[in-house]
């Protein structure tokens, strides 16, 4: 059985959270928002958001669907850009 320490020791180190890294993930978020929006054939279904406006009538599944995405897409640039040490 492997121990859990052992499987501790073999992750790398990831980059402690900074403005860069909130200001990368926003920007993640906001590209696969604007890409839902635009490649979706139904965003604006129900339940809607308080403010549907605000995020250009999506509804509250395209909303969490895109913003899924984008933490997804910006976990991933996050440790590519700190990998090639630009975070």
């Amino acid at each position: 059985m492997i121990h859990l320490m052992t499987l501790a020791a073999a992750v790398p180190q990831t980059v402690a959270w900074s403005p860069k890294v909130g200001i990368v993930m926003i920007l993640c978020n906001i590209l696969a928002i604007a890409f839902g929006k635009l490649t979706m054939a139904q965003p604006s279904v129900k339940p809607e958001l308080p403010m549907p406006e605000m995020f250009g009538g999506m509804g509250f599944p395209a909303l969490l669907a895109t913003t899924s995405l984008g933490h997804v897409i910006g976990f991933g640039a996050i440790l590519g850009l700190a990998n090639m040490g630009m975070l």
